[in-house]
């Protein structure tokens, strides 16, 4: 066999997916989602939000500035570590969901599933439904087929744009931005922002879809390992879908729910709505599928048409494998109670972290190059840079002193007494000079005070080295 036809017998070309549009339950949940996520990533960015110090705006993130304004919460880089902690808490939140709900994350939450929708949602009004999109896409090139197209793809290239500059917006001053942008005197970096996002959006949304649920996302791969026997999947009954004799579709002897039951017949009538609904293109009727996301439009399809032909709704279903005990001897497990107590803890702790934050800081860190110096009086030089930092809404003044160093010299450059703004940081130089030690100790202990009035006293301890 050549290398080309073993390249042809493991590769499979992509199958596209045309789903089909349903009502239900679940689908209008996942529209009321769908809705709520896009009116806070569209609209948050032009949100106004009165603070006495900073930019007008609800949530902004000011790289120039080293300050994320979120509401009233001001992060600082020194309170980058509230990151870990929130990266922490959507971790083991996930994990406790999964665990519980399976992928219904990926389901009804995953950017990736929100922009596919409004994708869909595009192509289905352009181009029709189901059937009508299927027929266009093997048709041969002609001029509908080009308008048809064209108008799809111009509307998600849209919908891409607007989400890249959205994105942008939050980067910076929303209002002046955007007027910047168009103007064509934004910075680089927002033009490149946009443009990359707007592409990606519109392949991975438009062009890729399900493959990127099925290949791309590594939590496709691994959410089997958060599975258990009492984890609720999307699952078809196949005892009553089947019975003895199988599926069969309904005419005019067979349609009755009784006559099928006494000729062993099963409840699914092979109409093939679940796998047509389907965003990943799987038939759930073939048991539990990894490219299965777990947005259950499949149930509202199977749902609308047991309705339709009068039998019990639940062919297909939320279900688990363990259907022993009360809800609470299976979802509150020594693993989802792990999972729990993680998220609480966590969050207990980054509350307790955010509000108890100092609003003044002192950071010293040792000049280690060289480590000391031998003047030629004999005095030791070590030097030091102080920073101080100001979370406040108004301007503090600090005199920088040093303590427990009784022979030791002080001289801060450019001056000790430091005035800073609001919100603000200042770094000064400090160098500290002492006699000869004279004891077997090569170095010394001391502490640096930054007091302002007599109600913010600063300390931060610091080592002064000798030669040895």
């Amino acid at each position: 066999m050549s290398a080309s036809q073993q390249s042809a017998h493991y590769v499979q070309s992509r199958i596209p997916v045309f789903p089909r549009s349903v009502k239900g339950r679940f689908r209008h949940i996942k529209t009321g989602i769908l809705i709520l996520a896009y009116s806070v990533y569209f609209l948050l960015p032009w949100m106004p939000w009165s603070r006495d110090i900073g930019p007008d705006q609800a949530v902004l993130f000011d790289i120039v500035g080293r300050k994320f304004y979120i509401f009233d919460l001001v992060v600082y880089a020194q309170d980058i570590f509230w990151l870990a902690g929130f990266l922490i808490i959507a971790a083991f939140l996930l994990f406790f969901v999964t665990g519980l709900a399976g992928r219904v994350f990926c389901g009804y939450f995953c950017f990736q599933t929100l922009w596919t929708d409004v994708f869909i949602f595009i192509e289905r009004l352009v181009q029709g439904e189901r059937n009508q999109r299927m027929k266009l896409a093997g048709a041969p090139w002609h001029t509908k087929k080009i308008i048809l197209m064209g108008t799809t793809w111009l509307l998600w290239l849209l919908v891409g744009f607007i989400t890249g500059l959205s994105f942008t917006l939050y980067w910076g001053d929303a209002q002046a931005l955007v007027v910047e942008f168009f103007n064509g005197q934004a910075p680089f970096p927002a033009y490149a922002t946009t443009l990359f996002l707007t592409v990606t959006t519109f392949v991975m949304a438009g062009i890729a879809r399900e493959q990127v649920c099925t290949y791309m996302c590594p939590y496709a791969r691994f959410q089997s390992a958060m599975f258990d026997k009492n984890t609720l999947v999307i699952a078809y009954n196949e005892s009553r879908g089947e019975r003895e004799c199988g599926r069969c579709k309904p005419d005019r002897q067979n349609q009755s729910r009784e006559y099928r039951q006494q000729q062993g017949l099963g409840d699914c009538i092979d109409c093939g709505y679940c796998v047509q609904v389907c965003p990943v293109g799987i038939d759930i009727r073939n048991g539990l599928q990894y490219q299965c996301i777990s947005c259950a439009l499949c149930v509202d399809a199977c749902n609308t048409i047991m309705d339709a032909i009068k039998y019990p709704r639940g062919l297909i279903r939320y279900t688990s494998e363990n259907q022993q005990g009360t809800v609470w001897q299976r979802w509150f497990t020594i693993k989802n109670i792990g999972y729990a107590l993680a998220i609480l803890v966590t969050t207990a702790l980054l509350i307790v972290s955010i509000a108890g934050r100092a609003q003044h800081e002192l950071h010293i860190q040792q000049l280690r190059q060289p480590l000391y110096v031998v003047q030629s009086d004999g005095r030791i030089q070590n030097r030091y840079t102080l920073k101080l930092v100001n979370k406040e809404n108004r301007p503090r003044r600090f005199e920088i002193s040093i303590r427990d160093f009784a022979d030791a010299e002080l001289d801060v450059r450019p001056e000790a007494v430091i005035d800073i703004e609001p919100g603000r940081q200042v770094t000064v130089q400090a160098r500290v000079f002492s006699v000869h030690n004279q004891q077997s100790a090569h170095t010394r202990r001391f502490e640096f005070i930054a007091s302002s009035g007599d109600d913010v006293t600063l300390r931060e301890s610091a080592t002064f080295f000798y030669p040895e």
